[in-house]
């Protein structure tokens, strides 16, 4: 498709379209959140998925990961208190905080991450 002004693409003559109220409200956005219940998303209640929670990146030279000891120290790219990112299925779905729970680490999710689809 050409979006060259010297030769339009024509369109349909809509002057005398109509539609119905029903039409029109079938086509309008909502502002309503889509609910779902329980009950209607149980078929994949045990589709089994991959979770990350990604404290931070860093990048290192094969050399210096053989260096590596218990105890050692790596940088990462994030700063203390920064939000994590957490993928299911190698997908940014949240971001959240690392929280400790009966001496087990944890994450509390802050944020969901909404993508368009396309």
């Amino acid at each position: 498709m050409s979006n060259d002004p010297k030769n339009p693409v024509p369109l349909d003559d809509l002057s005398n379209a109509t539609l119905s109220p029903e039409e029109i409200q079938s086509h309008a956005p909502s502002d309503e959140p889509e609910t779902h219940t329980a009950a209607e998303l149980e078929a994949v209640f045990d589709v089994p998925v991959t979770v990350q929670a990604v404290l931070g990146k860093t990048a290192l030279e094969v050399s210096q990961l053989l260096k590596l000891a218990p105890g050692a120290i790596v940088e990462l790219d994030r700063r203390v208190g920064e939000a994590i990112d957490i993928y299911v299925n190698n997908r940014l779905v949240a971001r959240g905080e690392v929280v400790l729970v009966d001496e087990h680490l944890g994450v509390t999710m802050t944020e969901i991450i909404k993508t368009d689809r396309s």
